[in-house]
């Protein structure tokens, strides 16, 4: 599996939207790609496993998973600790996304779980004639939103059959939301998006190894979906995901 990073020059990358139906006539593509693109965020972020475990998880998870203020702008034991909007931190993940899948000046691009739409913003802001649109489950996320994005943003559920036509949109992306998702939901969520998608990107939490297993089941508040990457992988041809996809790792 080819590895792009961020960092990398995408010029010679070209994503395949070609699909062939299988035999029940359901489209897929062939699996996708390991891509790394959010990862150097993930790592530029300092986290102590040992104390979230420590600190009355359970109710700590259990204000998290109602995904409102103390999700995102609460005590960090809850969340995010302050999730804010930082000049320039996602403008190298949007650049990246236009260059790897070569969006057009007024492409169509969705993003499930967009959470407060930081990226869809500087998506917006590369691609001014872009349409974009985004929902979430949370009513904080989606109200602290800017301004420029917070009218194409909705509340809706990553596992519900999702209001667009098929090939409706250049490119759907899934940041840190799918692995929030049941096993039966998260079959739902995927192959809505490669329903609706002529190019898909996701981003989970995964593991590779027993420290990196244990550092996720410390940290994480809201994962629902525990699986280390070829679980992973086989659960997205199992479902008929054919997409890109990238996994951050707890080190």
């Amino acid at each position: 599996m080819p590895l792009i990073q961020v960092h990398a020059e995408f010029s010679e990358v070209s994503p395949s939207t070609q699909a062939l139906p299988d035999t029940q006539g359901n489209w897929n593509r062939g699996m996708g790609r390991l891509l790394e693109i959010v990862t150097p965020l993930h790592k530029a972020t300092k986290r102590d496993y040992l104390a979230r475990m420590t600190d009355n998880k359970v109710e700590c998870m259990l204000k998290a998973k109602e995904y409102e203020f103390d999700y995102w702008d609460g005590n960090r034991r809850y969340g995010y600790g302050g999730y804010r909007f930082i000049e320039g931190r996602w403008a190298p993940v949007a650049q990246a996304l236009v260059d790897i899948y070569r969006l057009q000046r007024d492409a169509k691009i969705l993003d499930v779980g967009c959470g407060k739409g930081y990226l869809l913003y500087e998506l917006k802001r590369l691609l001014p004639a872009a349409q974009i649109a985004g929902f979430d489950v949370s009513r904080h996320g989606l109200a602290d939103a800017k301004p420029e994005v917070r009218p194409h943003l909705f509340r809706y559920r990553a596992q519900d059959r999702y209001p667009f036509g098929d090939e409706h949109f250049d490119l759907v992306i899934s940041l840190t939301c799918l692995h929030n998702l049941r096993i039966f939901d998260l079959q739902t969520a995927l192959q809505e998006i490669e329903r609706v998608g002529k190019n898909a990107f996701i981003m989970v939490e995964s593991y590779r190894n027993e420290l990196e297993q244990f550092n996720l089941q410390c940290w994480a508040l809201t994962c629902e979906a525990f699986f280390d990457t070829a679980s992973w992988i086989w659960l997205f041809n199992h479902f008929g995901y054919s997409g890109d996809y990238e996994f951050i790792y707890f080190e």
